[in-house]
Parts: structure tokens; C-alpha cells; sequence
């Protein structure tokens, strides 16, 4: 029998030894016992109810039962003498196996091995579809001087059992419906991260994203759509975080993405604005397109928290302040953002409440003719004055509405207002209005439309109507009546934001656009250096004239831009370089004598924009620091009010709160005011603002004076020096008082 030879070669004599009992007394082992241990050894492996095996002092396998090669369909000279680490491996994502230690590490040690799962990787195993995996066990062998022979174990196969044990891991950790992590995983994911990393003081970025417009897709093409939507939004969002993290759907249409070791806000904004690009796509669901969006939160252990809970509520906040901004945005999480859910509730009764009052208006942007600068139409823009908060962002209220369902009441106000006060203008200027998907879906649009022009008298093509892509989304049937009606009307039709997001030319080609708008974010670049802004908007121009359509070229407001865009041959431009909105009465008083002219006015050439801001910060040069007013703020400086005497090319460090230090130079300095340039160019926040790309960590802030445990979450004041001598301060620092009219 293999056995017994096997057993024999290790020296075992099969005459005649002596083993002492746990009595101490000693017992003889005959030839006898040895033959029937070694019957019973036979046995046992005939029996197919395991394997025995032994290694040599190298690690190498010497021994393994004839049944278990042969289930394996291998040869001995395939699997003996070689290593056990080339043969066998654990299954790292086990969930039973509590070890810190490697598989080789183990070995290494001559640990005792106890029922350790391992898979079969041998050369015939690999090449196998189906994984092979065994429990083995094992004791380390030693001579009479305690020195290490190898090991001697047993195995046995349990595929079966333990394929059905990583299902039901999976069931209980992955989501059924996309393959992602669950709450549950995240939940143990997260944990774990935040727990390591805080000992080891490294940053762990966690996004929160859920999905604008789903809502939509279920109500309109049914929840089974909805479900094939969640499954291709999973798999777009793998194939942008790839292995940089690990992604989860927490339940409906809410995710979370954690990246460990990052903290480069700029890499985050990125990121994320490419995750809105990729998931904004349009989904092909049973021949039709299912269209949404997602809004993304970001929060930065440890700045914004440093156990689970602070940090997803952080995200969370954050991505509340995403959605409020207008939806398909990002927003970084601020300790000074409030409850969202909370400011909702209460600005959506504030908004009703508007609506009722008049509290609402309309202003007018024109379009103009580039050829003699005569305006040609009017875009009726909404502007909300609230009495306590001031102005409010369409951006803001205009995706409340939406979620309300509010937006049919408003859009059918806009429109009826929009005709009305274009009845008083010159018989040669359109009006425009946009209107929402949700508006343009409702079986009651083409009503709504007719009723506005029958009250106001307005000549229908004069009145046109500004939609995106997203009218799209839903039934194409009643999409397709929905434009005939219009067209019969006589009303125009205008294909807004062209070129950005999931523009197709199908539309262009089923729809009948009388106009498409290039939008304002090919403008803003196109004079900018390794641009394609400008070919772009030549393109689309020359294909809007193929198909018989107008071109309007939206946000020009400079004259490198105005000159661009007309050598692309521009006819129509809609921007500040011509006029910002204007309220009805201005308008009025500007026609005069029946035509409406505008002559181009603003800067030679377009930079990016400089924030005139009040923002009291830090001001540290050396071991001091002194409390002044920044000014006004741009990606590359600041202008900053409340220091005297500051030399040209003195370097200091701003303190912008936040773990926000900006390292600087002075460029220009005159009296109390000085102009500093930065050394890193700030990146955006998401929210129209400007941020640092990195942050100082609260432990390093620690380390320079303030105790961790005192330090307030998304809060770490520096205090340099401590208690410690410092030098004579360089600058004279004066009171600055509130914000001065027009800042």
C-alpha cells in the first residue's frame, strides 16, 4: 500500500517500540499495531473521507494520497517535490479566516495549520474553469533535536460546502441587483478603513451619489426599466473608479464610493465630475432612452470627520448641497453647510408662497444679430427676490419645483408673463422660454401653450420654446404628438446646451428644432491654448446651417471671444458682452423708437473670473499671524485689506480656515491693501467657489500647538508656537469693518 511505504520510508520500524502512556507507564508497539495502523491509514483514504500528505523541511510536498491526485486528474510528478505555496492558496476574502498572517509567512514559521481553506493551483487546477478548494490541516514534524523535518497533515475536499458558503456571503454582502457592495459591506468596509487610518494618520475620501430624474424612469417606462438602469449605472461606475476604491449601492438609487489615501481635491472634483459625465449618458432601454443624472457629495477623513458616522454625514450634507445647487454637480463638504433637508422643506412652502404673492419675475436677456447689432430675441430668464434671503438661484428653486411637481404651476406663470410683456415689443423680437421636461411630458403642455398665446394675443412665431435633451426621456410617442401640436401652433422650437452632456444627432434629425444653442462652456475655453472649445463650436454651426436650422452662441463677454466665434460664423450671440438680463421697464425705455440696437461693450479679452468676496482670514508670516480681509479671490491670487507696510515678494501663508493654508507671495502693496499670487492655483469646490487642492491635517495642526481631541470636526485653528518666544512683529495689522457697498 502507498501508505505503509510511505510510512515505512520515514523510518518507522515495524518490528518492535516503545511509547510511554499519559500514566507514564510504558507500552510495547508490535509489528502487529503498527500493520493495522497502517491498514486503517489505507482505509481511511480508500474511503474518500481525506487525504494524508507531508512536506519536507523545505517546504516541499513529498506525500500526498494516490485518490486525491487522481480526483484531480493529475500525475505525482506534477504535484511532489514541489513547494506548498506553488500548489496551494488561501482565499484572502474568506470571511471565516480571522488570520493577519500570509499562507508562506505561516509555513515559514512552522505554525500548526487547523482546518485552513486553501484553493488548488496546480498547473492542470489554473487551467480549470471551476475552483478546487481543500481543507487542509497540519503539524510541524521535529527530530529528536527539535530541529524542523516538514509537516505532516491531512486534507480533504470541500468544494461544494464552501462555494455555497461564498454565495451566501455574497447574498448577505453584495447587492442581488448590481453586484456591488451593500450597506452592510460599506458599513464593515468603512470601519475598517477609518480604523487603520487613523493610527496610521492617512486620508480616506468617501462620495455619496444618488441619481437625479429616476424617479422619472420608473414612473414612465416601469420599475423594471428602472432596475436595468441601476444595473448599467453600476457597471459605468466600476469601469470609472476601476481599483482605485470600492463602490456600494446603499438601497433605491443611492451609492458610495470609498477612496482610500485620497485627499487632492482637485483629483476629487475631477473625479467626480467625470462620474456625472459618464452616468448623465443616455441609457438604450427596449428600443427607447431612459435619461437621468447624479448629484455627488465628498467628504476627506480626517478633515471632515474621523469615525464613520461624522464622515458619512458630512458626504451626506454635502451631496444635499449638490442637489440644491441645481443637480449634476458636486459639492465638497463645509463645516458651515446647514441642514439641507430642513433649509428644503422651508424654501419649498417660501417658493409656494412666492408664487401665490408675485414675488416672481421675469427677466429678458437678448440675442443679438451680429451683421448690425440689432436684437432679434428676448430669453426670459426667473428671478426670485426673496424678502429675507435676497436673490435665490433659478439653479436653486428650479430643481425644487421639479421634485414638487411645482413646475408645471410655474412654467404655465412664465409663460403666460413671457407673452404678455413681449406683446409690447417691436413685431421683429421673439420671446424665448425655457421649459422643463417635466413640463413638456404633461398631456396638458400643448393646452397650456395655446391658452398663453389666446390671452396675449401674441403672434405664435414669435414665441419660442427652449428645450434640452432630456424631453427625450420619455414615451417617444407622446413626445413625437407633443411636437407636432406645438409646430402646428406655429410656435418656434430651439435645442438648448447643445454639445454638452448626451447630445445626438438623432434628435436633430427627428425633432423639429428651428434653432440649437452652442453652450456658454465651449465659449468660456475656446481662446484658451490646447482647446478644442473652438473647433467644436465651428462644427456645430456648420451642421446647424446644413440642416437649415439658426445658430445663437450663448455666454460671449469679451471681444476675443465675440471675434472668435464670428470668424466660426456665428450670426447670433446671447451673452454680457451684449447685455446681462433685463427687467421689463428697461426694456421698455431702451426701444424707444421701435428697434431695439445693442452695441458690443466689455473687455478686450476673456480671464477667468476674479470673486469679489468679505472673508476674514489668517495672515501668518514667521511665527505670526495677523487677522485681515480678503477682497476679492481667483484661482492664481487674492487682493487682502488690513496690513501695513508689507514689502514686494515677502512670502506668507493664508489661513483660509478648514486646514486651508495657501502659500503666497506679495506682488503689489499700497497702504494697508496688498495683492499676493499663489504658489498652488486654488481648484473649484463644486459650488461656484474656490478651494485649496489639499488641506493640512488636524493631526499636523495638533503637532504645531492644539491638542487632537479639542479640535472641532471640518474645524482646526492653527496655533504656531504655542507658548513659546516669538520675534517682534514686521507688519502694522488695522481693524477692518464690515462689507463697504458694492464688495
Amino acid at each position: 500500500m502507498a501508505v505503509q511505504g510511505f510510512l515505512r520510508g520515514l523510518g518507522g520500524r515495524l518490528a518492535t517500540d516503545q511509547s510511554r502512556s499519559d500514566s507514564g507507564t510504558t507500552r510495547v508497539i508490535t509489528a502487529a499495531d503498527t500493520q493495522r495502523r497502517l491498514e486503517l491509514l489505507d482505509d481511511f483514504e480508500r474511503a474518500a473521507m481525506g487525504w494524508l500528505w507531508a512536506s519536507d523541511a523545505d517546504g516541499r510536498l513529498i506525500y500526498l494520497s494516490e485518490s486525491a491526485i487522481d480526483k484531480l486528474g493529475m500525475t505525482s510528478d506534477e504535484f511532489l517535490a514541489q513547494p506548498l505555496t506553488s500548489l496551494f492558496e488561501p482565499d484572502p476574502n474568506n470571511p471565516d479566516e480571522r488570520s493577519d498572517r500570509p499562507f508562506k509567512f505561516q509555513l515559514s514559521m512552522h505554525n500548526k495549520l487547523s482546518d485552513l481553506t486553501v484553493r488548488i493551483i496546480g498547473s492542470k487546477a489554473s487551467e480549470s474553469k471551476q475552483s478546487v478548494w481543500w481543507s487542509i490541516s497540519g503539524l510541524p514534524k521535529l527530530d529528536a533535536n527539535g530541529d524542523f523535518l516538514g509537516y505532516r497533515g491531512s486534507a480533504k475536499d470541500i468544494t461544494i460546502e464552501y462555494e455555497r458558503k461564498l454565495v451566501d456571503s455574497k447574498l448577505a454582502e453584495y447587492d442581488s441587483l448590481t453586484g456591488l457592495a451593500n450597506r452592510h459591506r460599506m458599513t464593515k468596509r468603512l470601519d475598517a478603513t477609518l480604523g487603520a487610518y487613523k493610527a496610521a494618520k492617512r486620508s480616506c475620501a468617501l462620495l455619496m451619489l444618488d441619481l437625479d430624474r429616476f424617479k422619472q424612469v420608473n414612473d414612465t417606462m416601469g420599475h423594471q426599466a428602472g432596475d436595468e438602469v441601476l444595473r448599467l449605472v453600476a457597471e459605468r461606475l466600476k469601469r470609472v473608479i476601476g481599483d482605485a476604491g470600492e463602490i456600494g449601492r446603499l438601497g433605491g438609487d443611492e451609492f458610495q464610493v470609498i477612496l482610500p489615501d485620497f485627499d487632492d481635491r482637485g483629483a476629487l472634483g475631477e473625479l467626480a465630475e467625470k462620474i456625472i459625465n459618464v452616468v448623465s449618458q443616455p441609457y438604450p432601454i427596449e428600443n427607447k432612452r431612459a435619461i437621468i443624472g447624479t448629484s455627488v457629495g465628498v467628504a476627506i477623513a480626517p478633515y471632515d470627520g474621523i469615525e464613520r458616522d461624522e464622515l458619512v454625514h458630512s458626504a451626506d450634507l454635502a451631496l444635499y448641497a449638490a442637489k440644491n445647487g441645481g443637480r449634476g454637480q458636486f459639492r465638497f463638504y463645509s463645516a458651515d453647510l446647514k441642514d439641507e433637508a430642513e433649509e428644503r422643506r422651508l424654501l419649498m412652502e417660501d417658493m409656494r408662497e412666492a408664487l401665490a404673492s408675485d414675488q416672481l419675475e421675469l427677466h429678458y436677456q437678448p440675442v443679438v444679430r451680429t451683421a448690425d447689432n440689432m436684437v432679434v430675441c428676448m430669453e426670459a430668464l426667473m428671478r426670485w427676490e426673496h424678502p429675507e434671503r435676497g436673490f435665490i438661484s433659478p439653479g436653486t428653486f428650479i430643481p425644487m419645483a421639479e421634485e414638487s411637481n411645482l413646475i408645471n404651476q410655474l412654467g404655465e406663470w412664465a409663460l403666460r408673463q413671457a407673452c404678455k410683456d413681449a406683446l409690447a415689443w417691436p413685431d421683429t423680437v421673439r420671446v424665448a422660454v425655457n421649459v422643463s421636461a417635466l413640463q413638456f411630458t404633461n398631456p396638458n403642455f400643448p393646452t397650456v401653450v395655446t391658452n398663453a398665446l389666446a390671452q396675449s394675443q401674441l403672434d405664435p412665431t414669435r414665441l419660442e420654446l427652449e428645450l434640452t435633451e432630456s424631453v427625450f426621456m420619455g414615451d417617444s410617442d407622446t413626445t413625437e404628438a407633443t411636437f407636432k401640436t406645438l409646430k402646428a401652433l406655429g410656435v418656434r422650437l430651439a435645442l438648448d446646451d447643445f454639445g454638452t452632456g448626451y447630445s445626438s444627432l438623432s434628435y436633430l434629425r427627428s425633432a423639429p428644432f428651428d434653432k440649437i444653442k452652442v453652450d456658454k462652456s465651449f465659449v468660456d475655453s475656446c481662446t484658451q491654448k490646447d482647446q478644442n472649445s473652438a473647433k467644436i463650436i465651428a462644427a456645430i454651426i456648420g451642421l446647424s446651417n446644413a440642416l437649415g436650422m439658426e445658430t445663437t452662441v450663448e455666454g460671449v463677454e469679451a471681444f476675443d471671444q465675440l471675434d472668435l466665434v464670428k470668424s466660426k460664423g456665428a450670426i447670433y450671440i446671447q451673452g454680457w458682452i451684449y447685455s446681462k438680463a433685463l427687467k421689463q421697464d428697461v426694456i421698455l425705455e431702451r426701444i424707444g423708437s421701435g428697434t431695439f440696437k445693442i452695441e458690443p461693450n466689455g473687455p478686450d479679452r476673456f480671464r477667468s473670473e476674479r470673486r469679489t468676496v468679505f472673508r476674514r482670514i489668517g495672515v501668518i508670516h514667521e511665527d505670526h499671524r495677523y487677522e485681515a480681509v480678503m477682497r476679492d479671490l481667483s484661482i492664481t491670487g487674492s487682493r487682502i485689506e488690513g496690513l501695513v507696510g508689507v514689502p514686494l515678494g515677502t512670502p506668507l501663508v493664508l489661513d483660509l480656515g478648514g486646514g486651508q493654508l495657501v502659500v503666497c507671495s506679495v506682488m503689489r502693496s499700497q497702504d494697508s491693501m496688498i495683492g499676493v499670487e499663489f504658489e498652488t492655483p486654488l481648484v473649484s469646490d463644486g459650488a461656484g467657489g474656490l478651494c485649496t487642492r489639499h488641506r493640512a491635517s488636524p493631526y499636523a495642526l495638533a503637532a504645531a500647538g492644539m491638542p487632537l481631541a479639542s479640535l472641532p470636526q471640518g474645524k482646526y485653528p492653527l496655533n504656531l508656537g504655542g507658548d513659546g518666544p516669538k520675534s517682534k512683529p514686521q507688519f502694522m495689522q488695522v481693524e477692518i469693518s464690515g462689507p463697504r457697498g458694492g464688495s
